[in-house]
C-alpha cells in the first residue's frame, strides 16, 4: 500500500516540476538567451535534484527516487519551455 502511495507522490511530484518549469520559462525566461542553450535544462535539473535531496531525505513516504525524478521532471520542462518559445519567436507571434 504504501509502495502506491509512494509511486503516486514521485509521479506527482515530476509533473509538478515539469508544468512549472515549463510555465516559468515561457512567462518570465522568454527574452533570456542563457536559456536557449543546450546545458540550461541539465543545470536546472540537477540545482532542482540538489535541492530536493534533503527534503526526500527527511520524509518518510518519498526518497532520492522522487528528488531525481523531480529534477528530470525540471529538466523537461525547461527543455520543453524554452523549445516553445523558440516556436513562437520564430512564427512572429509573441
Amino acid at each position: 500500500m504504501f509502495t502506491i502511495i509512494s509511486m503516486a507522490i514521485a509521479l506527482a511530484v515530476a509533473a509538478f516540476g515539469y508544468f512549472q518549469a515549463r510555465s516559468f520559462v515561457q512567462s518570465k525566461l522568454r527574452f533570456v538567451d542563457a536559456v536557449q542553450h543546450f546545458a540550461a535544462p541539465l543545470i536546472a535539473g540537477v540545482g532542482a535534484m540538489l535541492i530536493a535531496a534533503p527534503v526526500a531525505w527527511l520524509l518518510p513516504l518519498i526518497g532520492i527516487k522522487t528528488a531525481i525524478l523531480f529534477g528530470l521532471g525540471v529538466g523537461a520542462g525547461v527543455s520543453s519551455g524554452a523549445r516553445d518559445v523558440r516556436k513562437q519567436i520564430g512564427s512572429g507571434t509573441a
